[in-house]
């Protein structure tokens, strides 16, 4: 079982020193929950809001926040989903824990809760289906049978049993 203390163990002094402030900074904010989860370190309250990977030489530190931030502490930013945008940074001592990390660290602390629900209100709370980009129409539409509405029926032969199948619209 992956814990806290197992992905910090093997870490320098300046690196555990600087996890600790990550750690207290955070738990500073409120009530939310503090796991590892395979190589990482979650910060979550309904959704996690920001983890950290110990790397050997620095802690990866992701924090998700709803705007895009240009800085020199960010490597790189992703998006992680339609509201939120995965920021990259590397922390490899402890006075690098200061603003404006811990401020975004706050604000997504702050938003993660309104950031996660307006991701569940776009999707109307359902997952979202990928085919139906490219089958050109939305989850649980009917199909589309061509301009009249026509089918091409035929027998198809499997085995030991025929079945009528539909092959798609006629040209």
């Amino acid at each position: 079982m992956t814990t806290e203390a197992a992905l910090t163990r093997d870490l320098s002094e300046d690196l555990q020193e600087a996890y600790e402030r990550l750690r207290e900074t955070a738990a500073s904010f409120g009530e939310q929950r503090i796991y590892a989860s395979h190589h990482c370190i979650m910060f979550s309250r309904s959704a996690c809001y920001f983890f950290v990977r110990p790397k050997r030489t620095a802690l990866e530190i992701c924090i998700f926040l709803g705007r895009a931030r240009k800085a020199p502490q960010v490597r790189r930013t992703a998006p992680a989903s339609r509201t939120k945008i995965a920021h990259i940074l590397h922390v490899t001592r402890r006075d690098e824990v200061e603003a404006p990390i811990t401020d975004w660290i706050r604000e997504a602390y702050d938003s993660s809760d309104m950031l996660s629900a307006k991701g569940a209100a776009k999707s109307g709370g359902k997952p979202h289906d990928k085919r139906a980009r490219f089958r050109g129409r939305h989850p649980g539409s009917a199909p589309d049978h061509g301009a009249r509405g026509e089918r091409d029926e035929r027998t198809v032969t499997s085995g030991r049993q025929d079945r009528r199948t539909w092959t798609g619209p006629t040209a």
